[in-house]
């Protein structure tokens, strides 16, 4: 099950997230409902995945009984056409009342007309992860139930073998020592790679997972103070550096420039000493290999470790008809007890520290704190701009060219032309 909200939590389609930058023009005012024969009509991208489509309609199914003013419907679509189904019912004014939203498309679809605020609940929303909750312009827009982190995966019995130090969140591995960590794994000749970076995924993995490296290094996809260029962070030094270090580390063979398909299972079948996954792989892991499985922070590149935040969230559509009606179900679900479902049902990190502590694993000294603690300290949102979907896609074509043998400074060169040109022809989305 794990595998599965792995995918739908890192995969989201973004040549449909790029459409929306593209369409907004057309969700801009106007009125769609969101209702249906006197029910708000909830959108979820969750068909495919029974566990959190369940939790879901439980919570749905909760709110109904508790008033008799409201009723919401849920209707699932699949992960891969969802995106592309909500930028249609935008262009046709035709959006649900509640849907959700993959956490870096907020801004965007803030900035489209698809979203309105929610109002009045600050206070309920100032006990969530900050990762959880989505903004733009000063205005929340969106929370969530979980988020996802990422890690540094392998088995002490590997590490102490070859006289690897363990580390901790307080003291993460310097660059200096992750290489040192490298060259010992391949000195062993017991792996094909000494470390496997899961480069074979596709899709919003590729700003996820390596965009942290690029931040830790001191770099970024944007300058965000006023997301008008990425001039001097994305092609700076410290950027090149990375992109030298990430190139590195396939031109030194500590990684595969394009790993397996299943980079959890080369994991645990030995092909691999360490991992670089998300939380999802933990059960998989464990699994195989009991208490000698240790989760580890990532490397710290010289601005302390980085990892990705923000995972699928809930909104309410700008043009729903019944916004009151809408509103009072987010401020329903935003309870502990449903925060605690939702993330037990996905084996996601809890959104709040009560909802943790009535999780499996997620409570004070349980086997799976530590993902939250990585997420608590090192999450770093993706850039809040509309423009991110065109930022992901120009990341990720510029991070695979290099890792293939691109020139690091003359790709990121082209990729801040590009971003900088899309962001000015938007007017920087104001």
């Amino acid at each position: 099950m794990r595998k599965t909200i792995s995918r739908a939590l890192i995969a989201t389609a973004v040549v449909a997230a790029t459409a929306a930058l593209t369409l907004t023009g057309c969700a801009k005012g106007g009125g769609g409902t969101g209702t249906s024969g006197g029910q708000l009509v909830m959108w979820t991208h969750n068909a495919g995945n029974s566990a959190e489509l369940s939790a879901i309609e439980a919570i749905v199914s909760d709110f109904n009984k508790s008033q008799s003013k409201y009723t919401v419907k849920v209707q699932a679509f699949p992960q891969d056409s969802y995106n592309q189904s909500v930028t249609a019912a935008a262009a046709s004014k035709k959006l649900p009342c509640i849907l959700d939203i993959d956490g870096p498309n907020v801004p965007n679809w803030a900035w489209a007309g698809y979203l309105a605020p929610l109002t009045g609940m600050d206070s309920t929303l100032s006990k969530f992860l900050p990762s959880t909750v989505g903004t733009y312009d000063g205005k929340t827009y969106s929370y969530g139930f979980y988020d996802v982190a990422l890690a540094m995966m392998s088995r002490k019995s590997t590490l102490e073998a070859a006289g690897i130090r363990i580390p901790t969140v307080d003291q993460p591995w310097t660059e200096a020592e992750f290489q040192q960590a490298l060259d010992k794994l391949k000195a062993s000749g017991t792996f094909q790679y000494p470390a496997d970076f899961s480069t074979g995924l596709t899709g919003e993995w590729w700003p996820y997972a390596y965009s942290p490296f690029l931040q830790s290094a001191g770099g970024d996809l944007i300058d965000r103070n006023g997301y008008k260029t990425a001039d001097g962070v994305l092609n700076g030094a410290k950027a090149v550096d990375w992109a030298k270090w990430f190139r590195g580390l396939v031109v030194s063979g500590d990684i595969s420039a394009k790993s397996g398909t299943d980079p959890v299972a080369d994991f645990v079948n030995g092909k691999t000493g360490i991992l670089y996954d998300g939380g999802w792989a933990a059960e998989q892991v464990r699994a195989q290999f009991k208490d000698d499985a240790v989760f580890l922070p990532s490397v710290d590149l010289g601005n302390g470790p980085k990892i990705g935040g923000a995972s699928w969230q809930w909104g309410v559509s700008k043009t729903c008809s019944d916004s009151a009606g809408a509103l009072a179900y987010m401020k329903f679900a935003a309870a502990d007890k449903y925060v605690a479902a939702v993330a037990t049902a996905t084996g996601t990190i809890p959104a709040t520290d009560a909802a943790a502590a009535m999780v499996p694993g997620y409570q004070a000294g349980g086997e799976n704190a530590i993902f939250r603690e990585f997420s608590k300290k090192f999450a770093e949102v993706r850039p809040v701009t509309p423009g991110y979907p065109f930022i992901a896609t120009t990341f990720t074509k510029a991070a695979q060219d290099i890792i293939n043998g691109a020139d690091p400074k003359s790709t990121l060169d082209q990729a801040v032309k590009d971003i900088d040109a899309n962001q000015k022809s938007n007017n920087y989305f104001k």
